[in-house]
């Protein structure tokens, strides 16, 4: 029996090639994001293409919402064998200037979220051994020139949601490997064809970063690559 994926924050892009790549695996596919007419286009889609997929519109940035969506999805879909964070907060452009309240916006997606998502889905990770997989930013690493280009580029709040999410996966990672779950992420280095980000110097293929998640949590040793 293949487990159920739950991809949260599915859109164009790194989501939509991890939700196909499960599922043409056989896995069934929860869509998890904000709009749900966008969410059905996509389910029915993957539906058309073989692929068993289902759509779950949830605010992911409200813990509450998080925990009830996966046990929302276990009862239509089965036991939860991957759950996939791709979400992001945008807000808190400039820290000299955003409202507090943004940036904790930002950091109920990039953290509060996926650690409700991670432990509502713990008891059917750990009995199915399965994996959290999480993209990565390079926004979250300490470099000088990273930061240069966060604070130009009015991004510095994702900047601190993915460095705070950075350091929660490799805290997940140290104390739930122990007890068979896999916790891998693939932090994207670069701008992905297709997003929102893409103004036509894209570089990178979904579906070749969603290759490097299905790697990961196939070998389960290499816990975090950089991609780009």
């Amino acid at each position: 029996m293949k487990h159920t994926v739950i991809v949260c924050g599915h859109g164009p892009g790194i989501s939509d090639a991890v939700a196909r790549k499960f599922g043409r695996e056989g896995h069934p596919v929860a869509l998890v994001a904000r709009s749900g007419e966008r969410l059905k286009a996509a389910a029915a889609a993957m539906t058309a293409a073989g692929i068993k997929a289902q759509a779950f519109p949830c605010d992911l940035g409200n813990v509450e919402a998080v925990r009830g969506l996966v046990r929302e999805v276990r009862a239509a879909l089965g036991p939860v064998g991957v759950v996939h964070w791709n979400a992001y907060g945008g807000g808190a452009g400039d820290l000299t200037t955003a409202p507090t309240a943004e940036l904790r916006a930002v950091l109920d997606v990039t953290v509060h979220g996926l650690l409700a998502a991670t432990q509502e889905a713990l008891p059917d990770l750990k009995a199915n051994k399965g994996a959290l997989l999480v993209t990565g930013g390079g926004f979250a690493f300490y470099d000088a020139s990273v930061d240069a280009a966060a604070a130009q580029w009015g991004a510095m709040g994702l900047a601190v949601g993915k460095a705070a999410q950075h350091k929660v996966v490799g805290l997940l990672r140290e104390k739930l490997t122990p007890q068979g779950v896999f916790v891998g992420e693939v932090v994207v280095l670069g701008m992905v064809k297709g997003t929102a980000f893409d103004t036509g110097n894209a570089t990178l293929e979904a579906s070749a970063i969603a290759d490097k998640f299905w790697e990961l949590a196939q070998a389960r040793t290499t816990s975090s690559v950089n991609f780009g």
